[in-house]
């Protein structure tokens, strides 16, 4: 089992859109960024973790053929706007798609994507499969642990499968996710910018979470152009500490 990761920016993605700093004119392949997202594969099963508005362009880059599900981690559009998109795969698989989500998501689902729950020819049809914080899903022969992590104020879900783990868009982790993120091999983490928002870790909130949890192994994404070219960011962190890119495969 592993998980790819297709999109590693924050909701404008690198390049932003009319910027002309060092991060947004690299030449360097990893400073090309898509919204954040990954997908879980296991043998033939695969998994989308979010489904932002460049989920079509990472299924086709991954070369992404069949899916079996989608979690979606919250409701926000860099996460949730690629939904319409699943379209070929209900077609090709002639299937209602797995939609795992908390209940607050479901309900944004069937309020912003109303079209996709009525019987008009063509659209994408969802199985809303409503979780929550300590649901286990079983996947590849493993089993995703959902967690909790504060978005600022708002709780999403993160993940832990095997000695891995994906913890998006995290300003805090409470007591019980930090409980259950002992022993870890690989730590995905989200890491904003230098300075953090109300609702993003800063670069030094992120490396304190990692020292804390000490997995062998920590890559940060969801990251900002305002943290600077890969290069120059991945030699500025501690051992065992890198950045991540689009396309990064990561075993569990």
């Amino acid at each position: 089992m592993y998980l790819q990761l297709l999109g590693t920016a924050t909701s404008q993605g690198v390049p932003v859109i009319g910027c002309h700093c060092a991060a947004c004119t690299s030449t360097d392949p990893r400073d090309q960024r898509l919204r954040t997202s990954a997908v879980l594969c296991a043998g033939e099963e695969r998994l989308s973790i979010d489904a932002g508005p460049d989920f079509r362009t990472q299924m086709l880059g991954a070369r992404v053929e069949r899916l079996d599900g989608i979690l979606l981690t919250h409701e926000h559009n860099d996460h949730t706007a690629g939904i319409d998109d699943v379209r070929p795969f209900c077609f090709m698989q002639q299937m209602d798609m797995p939609v795992y989500c908390l209940d607050r998501v479901a309900t944004e689902l069937r309020e912003r994507f109303a079209y996709a729950f009525t019987n008009y020819p063509g659209v994408p049809k969802l199985d809303v499969r409503p979780v929550d914080f300590g649901t286990t899903l079983p996947f590849g022969g493993k089993q995703l642990h959902l967690l909790r992590v504060n978005h600022g104020k708002l709780p999403i879900l993160g993940f832990r499968v095997g000695g891995l783990a994906y913890l998006t868009d995290v300003k805090t982790l409470p007591d019980a996710t930090l409980d259950a993120l002992t022993g870890l091999d690989t730590l995905i983490i989200s890491c904003l910018n230098y300075h953090g928002t109300h609702s993003h870790l800063s670069v030094e909130e992120t490396l304190a979470y990692v020292a804390r949890l000490q997995p062998r192994r920590a890559v940060l994404f969801h990251l900002s152009h305002r943290l600077g070219p890969h290069a120059e960011f991945n030699e500025s962190l501690p051992d065992g500490v890198e950045v991540g890119y689009d396309g990064l495969r990561l075993e569990v």
